[in-house]
């Protein structure tokens, strides 16, 4: 047994930077999970990308191959970004930004057209809303500085 210990793997990274790569694995994990047929019902029923993949992950959420690439892109964004604290917070920032833009993309088209490619049914929808402001809410108050508040 060495005397040795080994420093955590959190251990001088800020909490913006934990953060980032927290919800980059979970992406990871959400992507993976995604191609796993069983944690995805329906599964032979998975397209490329179009409203007909009836597979949902969890039994819930609507996927398609695209869907599931998105997924594990974002998680492998989130942990390279995560290694310096600016990178980790344009990470959160932007990416929930592009998630509250995929929230109203789901509200305004109609889930039975083509327009629907990505697929996203409402249950989508509302995870992407969730997931935006909390990753924008991540990015920001991870980052604030502790002035005084000027409001």
């Amino acid at each position: 047994m060495s005397a040795h210990h080994h420093a955590a793997p959190t251990a001088g990274r800020t909490r913006v930077q934990q953060a980032a790569l927290a919800v980059g694995a979970v992406f990871l994990l959400i992507g993976v999970l995604g191609f796993v047929p069983g944690v995805t019902t329906d599964y032979d029923t998975m397209k490329f990308a179009e409203h007909h993949s009836e597979a949902k992950l969890l039994g819930v959420f609507q996927v398609s191959i695209l869907h599931n690439i998105v997924h594990l892109l974002f998680g492998v964004a989130g942990i390279a970004m995560a290694r310096t604290a600016a990178a980790a917070r344009a990470f959160l920032i932007g990416g929930g930004a592009i998630y509250l833009v995929l929230w109203i993309y789901g509200l305004v088209i109609d889930q039975d057209s083509a327009a629907n490619f990505i697929p996203v049914n409402t249950a989508d929808n509302w995870l992407h809303f969730v997931l935006g402001v909390g990753m924008i809410a991540l990015g920001v108050l991870l980052t604030r500085r502790t002035a005084p508040s000027t409001r």
